[in-house]
This record gives C-alpha cells, sequence and structure tokens, in this order.
C-alpha cells in the first residue's frame, strides 16, 4: 500500500504572515498522524520562511511515525540534521527567490557535495533520499552516490497544459520509477500533486510513498486538517 507523507510547511507559512504563534505546524503534524498519515514531512529553508529551527526540534519529539526534513545541502542544514535525526532527510535545490522548489536537485553537476552529504548522514543512521527531475542521469548518480531513495518531482506533470503533456510527464515518472527500482533505490514522489491529478500517479507501482502539502493544507484551510489528511487517504488508498 502506497504511503502518504504530509508536508506541513504552509501552515507556518500562514503562521508567518503575522509573525505569530498560531497556527501551529507541530499541532497540525499531530492532526495528520491523528488522521492516519504514514508520515510528516517539512522543509527548512535557509531564509527560515515558513518552518523554524524550534519547530524541528519539536516535530522530532513529537512525530511518532516518520520524519522526513527537506533541506538543502549546506553545511548549516547538515549541522542541524545530525543534531535532530530525522528518520530521513530529503536533500532539495534551493533558490531564495523561488516560491517554492522549482526544480529537481542537480545530482551529476554537484555530485562531489552531494555524496558526501550522503555519506555524513547515513554515518548518522538518517536514511537519505534525493529530489530528483525524472531524468535518468539523476536516477543514475543518485544511486552511485549511494543514497536510499530518490523522490521523484512530479511539478512538470502536476502543472501540465494539456493532457498530451501530462500523458508524457507521466510515461516519465513511471520508467524513472521502474529504472531506480531496478538500481535499487526507494522511491517516492511529490510537488503539486492534489486531490485531483494524483490518482494517475497511484498506478506506478514501483513508488512507495508520495508527499503532499499544498494543496492538503489548503483544504485544511476549509475543512480541518484531519479531514483535509482523510480525503487525501482515502484516495491513496483505495
Amino acid at each position: 500500500m502506497m504511503r502518504l507523507g504530509v508536508n506541513v510547511d504552509h501552515v507556518a507559512t500562514v503562521r508567518e504572515a503575522r509573525k505569530s504563534k498560531q497556527p501551529d505546524p507541530v499541532a497540525a503534524a499531530i492532526a495528520t498522524e491523528m488522521a492516519g498519515a504514514d508520515g510528516v514531512v517539512c522543509h527548512l529553508r535557509e531564509d527560515r520562511r515558513h518552518i523554524r529551527d524550534k519547530d524541528i526540534y519539536v516535530l522530532k519529539e513529537v512525530v511518532k511515525t516518520h520524519f522526513n526534513l527537506e533541506m538543502a545541502a549546506t553545511e548549516e542544514m547538515v549541522k542541524i540534521a545530525t543534531e535532530v535525526v530525522p528518520d530521513m532527510v530529503t536533500l532539495v535545490p534551493e533558490k531564495r527567490e523561488e516560491v517554492t522548489t522549482e526544480g529537481g536537485l542537480d545530482v551529476i553537476t554537484k555530485y562531489d557535495r552531494i555524496e558526501e552529504v550522503v555519506s555524513e548522514l547515513r554515518n548518522h543512521n538518517i536514511v537519505v533520499s534525493l529530489f530528483v527531475d525524472p531524468e535518468i542521469g539523476q536516477v543514475k548518480a543518485a544511486s552511485k552516490c549511494r543514497a536510499d531513495y530518490i523522490e521523484l518531482h512530479t511539478g512538470l506533470y502536476a502543472n501540465a497544459d494539456d493532457l498530451g503533456q501530462a500523458g508524457d510527464e507521466l510515461e516519465k515518472l513511471r520508467s524513472m520509477a521502474i529504472a531506480a527500482s531496478k538500481l535499487g533505490l526507494g522511491v517516492s514522489a511529490g510537488h503539486g500533486l492534489d486531490y485531483h491529478n494524483v490518482r494517475d500517479i497511484l498506478e506506478i507501482e514501483q513508488i512507495e510513498e508520495l508527499n503532499i502539502g499544498h494543496a492538503i493544507v489548503a483544504k485544511a484551510v476549509m475543512v480541518g486538517m484531519e479531514r483535509a489528511v482523510r480525503e487525501m487517504l482515502e484516495i491513496v488508498r483505495r
């Protein structure tokens, strides 16, 4: 059965809009687990635009399922990760001017640095995933640097302008999931997935986990976090 990780970043985005204490992403994480999700995901950005350092440390203590910390491969973030020791770290690219993550990690170009970070994290018993575009070169590089998982970037599929483009992107995701599995990598997927476009992704049997945030938090504004998560779980586990 495919697992669901829920990203609580945008609960913190609402909090930071007023620089207040509410809504609390930790409370959202608890509600997420109560609803039956398999894990909690958050991205500690270098500019701290939503999730803060304190959130990370509290989430480590509170999350009882699976805690996945997204971060850039910087010395600062590696230091935090090796202190917190989440269940998983997902290395992602990061640009301060972007609204959200715009693409996958370029493992090929930055191979030496990424291999170094993967090794250090694994030495601290942290499972490592690399967020990559569905391209064979990136998948092979992820395997070579001994990552445990890849997370396939589903943004081009999710934001496709027409059914033809969506179909093409879906086939790329399918073929790269198969390739990664053959290379011994675990496979997850995420970015831009919602209650509608996620359905075709569910047909790719090599994908073990979906990480979804914005769509769930957006729905939670209207119906509450537990209900929003349960409705996504109904789709994922159907």
